[in-house]
């Protein structure tokens, strides 16, 4: 079957598959003058809440980082991600924050990079100011009027490439007030990889065909087949309250979220904070660059299965592990009579 070409406008820019970069514009300097780096943290670990009152002017320093790195045992890919890591660094910021929003694309680079934040309001989400070339840098502001989970991810060049390859990640914006206090927070981003087969130096790298028929390679958790496996579990004791930031990137598929052995006590739909709040939820649909929040309670000692209950998914990657440790509770689960 023959695949056509075609544009594609999204957040206002105009994209060709096949072609790069986007064109700039300039946007107003934020107003408030008072500053404080923001916390940036690795999968599965969050920002620590904000204690602070008031509104502040939060810096943000992302790095586009082309890097080859392990997909799965015995398989490396050619991944472009943000700072390093996939999927990118959680970022925490207060509904009213201004944000400065720092770009570098080292000159080590091969692409064109931005970022469309979808905590933006304004023309692609931030991507049309921040276009870098390699050895370049860029800087945008924007106010976060919205509180809520929110999707970040590249918006260069083609789109597909960008975010198949790993430039995405997850900016918590929280409402006034804050969050409620829980005992455990986890970060957890679920992806699409579309791998080719390795080369003779056993890396895999993007293929565009796998992507427009939408089978992927692989499905997985936080940027790599076993990202929540083995060493990398999820741990929390008996008697906490655990709550789970979701994204689900695709950037084709919906995730049907579930723990097993678990029931999510509330869910926050699509990543939404100050709105409907759901209970008593066995699994979640988070759509493509998509996200959603997620609280629980955990009353028995064990091991519990994240996984997108997509289920065939889970042979491609789509699997994790929350392992809880304490007494046993037998009013709640036990073997027998």
């Amino acid at each position: 079957m023959n695949k056509k070409i075609v544009p594609v406008v999204l957040g206002g820019l105009l994209m060709i598959w096949g072609l790069t970069g986007c064109g700039t514009t300039s946007v107003a300097q934020a107003g408030a003058s008072d500053k404080e780096e923001g916390q940036l943290t690795t999968a599965p670990n969050v920002p620590a809440p904000l204690t602070r009152s008031g509104n502040k002017t939060v810096v943000l320093h992302f790095e586009a980082k082309e890097y080859i790195g392990d997909i799965a045992d015995g398989v490396k890919y050619n991944f472009w991600s943000f700072n390093g890591t996939v999927p990118g660094p959680m970022a925490r910021v207060r509904v009213g924050d201004t944000v400065e929003f720092h770009l570098n694309n080292p000159a080590s680079n091969t692409q064109q990079h931005n970022i469309d934040i979808h905590a933006v309001n304004g023309p692609g989400g931030g991507a049309a100011v921040s276009t870098v070339s390699p050895g370049e840098s860029k800087v945008f502001t924007f106010k976060a009027q919205a509180p809520g989970l929110f999707i970040y991810h590249c918006a260069a060049g083609s789109i597909v490439d960008h975010i198949a390859n790993g430039m995405y990640g997850l900016v918590l914006v929280e409402p006034e007030g804050g969050l409620a206090k829980v005992d455990r927070e986890f970060y957890v981003m679920e992806s699409e990889f579309f791998a080719s087969d390795p080369d003779e130096n056993g890396v895999a790298a993007f293929d565009i065909t796998k992507g427009l028929d939408e089978h992927p390679t692989y499905v997985v958790f936080n940027g790599r087949e076993g990202g929540l496996m083995g060493a990398n579990v999820l741990k929390a004791k008996v008697g906490e309250t655990v709550r789970m930031y979701f994204g689900n990137i695709g950037p084709n598929g919906i995730s049907s979220f579930h723990i097993i052995g678990e029931i999510f006590d509330k869910v926050y739909p699509e990543g939404g904070l100050g709105g409907t709040v759901h209970t008593g939820i066995q699994t979640t649909l988070v759509p493509s660059a998509g996200a959603t929040i997620v609280e629980f309670k955990v009353e028995v000692p064990g091991a519990y299965t994240l996984v997108d209950h997509s289920i065939f998914r889970v042979a491609k990657g789509a699997i994790g592990q929350l392992v809880v440790e304490g007494a046993e509770n037998p009013e709640v689960y036990r073997a027998g009579k």
